[in-house]
């Protein structure tokens, strides 16, 4: 499909408002419901507020806060204004919200209760005024016609709409397809954050997407869990912008997911579809799956026919059942899933598959059905797409994934040199990532930056050692770095076994070089590991859960 033919997402927006008026639309999870003709109402009011401020389309708005309905509410708000929405993550350091402020040139800020007292207005000179996620008061004004307009808010609403506010009287602005929607800061795994500007066409084409594969287990009515921060384009994409637009009910997990919260959450909703990162499910399957099958005697029975088979469907069912028991399949995708997780997983035939995207494509670039999914590969290329390794011999030498197409951010806010980087004359947009296509799946080696050099320029991918030594003995959390010519495991031990071992320091030295001695035979030799150092903290991450790489490459060993 060409570009001029992406139809214009806000009057999507509109079309599904209107068509599910007086159906839930989201819900802060075991506090209170909006339903879609809620929404309609906010987005109004907060139209009205945007003019009284001088709000003009393309001019940008700030969004900072945990998941909230009322976040939800005032990202569809800006939207249909026709101003571009910039999400910033509420694990940012303040100072680093005041930066992506000031240099998105935001003119509003919508704020949660949890960040507000951490920042300081006096540090966001340019913005006019600052809006409460809580209940949409101004905490911060500096325009009278903004602070008239909030104090007379019902009054404007009703002048706006004299008789009764029905759905045909609503109109939101009608968007071009490279039109920039969304400015969104990148997490920063190796590097600074980026500003990603998302056009218009790339929101409607990860849509366009999602109804392709998900159009028949998600639809209108259905139940959804929201855990990823929406202010990162995989859960935006994935668990609310698209069953907004499809009329579902979206349920936001407002507090930290802890293990007791998100199993009661999952228990009650029981939602359609799971979209997680791996460390999710990595840890729902360590505790819920792996010690049913230590025992010996299992494992012996899970190789006899029938026998095997049914041990295993009890085990698939349980798990299943543990995560809500509703959903057509778990989706995985924001960084690598551990190899023996996902053969765990295969073997006992649970329903899930792994995806792969980038910020930069908003989100989505491979995809596979669960039927379909291949262990070890993130998917095919998806539907408005095309695919390609930069590779002699794409199947078998691995090669920076390059990818094109409608999902193709415009660039990166204020930064040519970036852009030129990212994308070539041609439109491919270069992603970092290296990998093979074999029978048209994609298997992801490693990212291009963080690829070290063997002394005799052998390839060396630090995340396919990390991914065999995440699986030894009280590890928690890896990272491998090099040293001159050495590589070295960067390891933060499993605390909760520690303590319970009643381990000391050196005990959980000693058993980290028998992991190293033991790990060792399994890699190459110019891949191995010439010692490990314990961590005494866990690894900063971004809210993606993926270790901030960079931070670790020049640590004193």
């Amino acid at each position: 499909m060409k570009p001029t033919e992406v139809p214009s997402y806000n009057q999507m927006i509109l079309q599904s408002i209107q068509e599910h008026w007086f159906l839930d639309s989201m819900s802060d999870y075991g506090v209170f419901t909006l339903q879609y003709k809620d929404v309609a109402r906010i987005i109004e009011k907060m139209h009205i507020l945007f003019e009284h401020a001088g709000i003009q389309p393309g001019d940008k708005i700030a969004l900072c806060g945990r998941n909230l309905s009322r976040w939800g509410a005032a990202f569809m708000s800006i939207l249909t204004y026709g101003a571009v929405a910039v999400p910033i993550l509420h694990e940012f350091h303040p100072s680093q919200v005041h930066d992506l402020v000031n240099h998105s040139e935001s003119k509003l800020l919508f704020v949660g209760d949890k960040v507000w007292p951490g920042l300081n207005a006096d540090e966001m000179p340019e913005l006019l005024g600052v809006i409460s996620l809580v209940d949409y008061s101004l905490l911060v004004c500096r325009s009278e016609k903004l602070g008239y307009a909030r104090e007379n808010l019902n009054r404007l609403f009703g002048e706006k709409f004299p008789s009764r506010f029905l759905p045909k009287y609503l109109k939101y602005y009608e968007d071009k397809p490279d039109e920039l929607a969304v400015l969104n800061y990148t997490s920063g795994t190796t590097s600074n954050s980026k500003g990603v500007m998302i056009p218009y066409r790339a929101l409607w084409s990860n849509c366009d997407f999602a109804e392709h594969v998900m159009g028949h287990a998600v639809k209108t009515g259905c139940e959804v869990l929201s855990m990823l921060p929406m202010a990162h384009m995989y859960g935006m994409a994935f668990e609310f912008t698209y069953e907004f637009l499809v009329g579902a009910h979206v349920n936001f997990l407002t507090k930290m997911a802890s293990p007791t919260i998100l199993m009661k959450a999952l228990a009650e909703v029981k939602p359609v579809v799971l979209i997680v990162v791996p460390l999710i499910i990595e840890k729902v399957v360590r505790k819920a799956v792996l010690p049913r099958i230590q025992d010996p005697k299992v494992r012996m029975l899970m190789n006899v026919p029938i026998i095997g088979d049914r041990i295993r469907k009890r085990i698939c069912d349980g798990l299943t059942e543990a995560l809500g028991g509703n959903f057509y399949e778990v989706i995985i995708g924001g960084a690598a899933l551990n190899q023996e997780i996902e053969q765990l997983l295969h073997d006992i035939g649970f329903r899930y598959t792994v995806g792969y995207g980038a910020t930069e494509c908003a989100p989505i670039i491979a995809y596979n059905d669960w039927k379909d999914q291949v262990v070890g590969s993130c998917g095919k290329c998806v539907i408005h797409q095309e695919l390609r390794i930069d590779s002699p011999d794409p199947e078998h030498v691995a090669g920076e994934i390059l990818t094109r197409g409608l999902n193709v951010m415009l660039g990166y806010y204020k930064n040519e040199e970036a852009t030129k980087e990212a994308i070539d004359e041609d439109g491919w947009y270069h992603t970092g990532d290296l990998g093979v296509i074999k029978n048209g799946n994609l298997f992801i080696k490693g990212r291009s930056k963080t690829m070290l050099l063997g002394a005799n320029g052998q390839n060396i991918y630090p995340e396919e050692i990390e991914d065999k030594l995440s699986n030894m003995t009280l590890v928690s959390e890896c990272l491998v770095v090099q040293k001159g010519d050495k590589l070295v495991g960067l390891v933060y031990p499993d605390q909760e076994q520690v303590k319970k071992l009643r381990l000391s320091a050196s005990d959980v030295e000693s058993i980290m070089e028998q992991n190293r001695k033991e790990i060792n035979p399994n890699l190459p030799a110019y891949a191995q590991l010439s010692s490990i150092k314990v961590m005494e903290n866990e690894f900063e991450k971004t809210p993606k859960k993926s270790i901030k790489r960079y931070l670790y490459q020049n640590i004193d060993l």
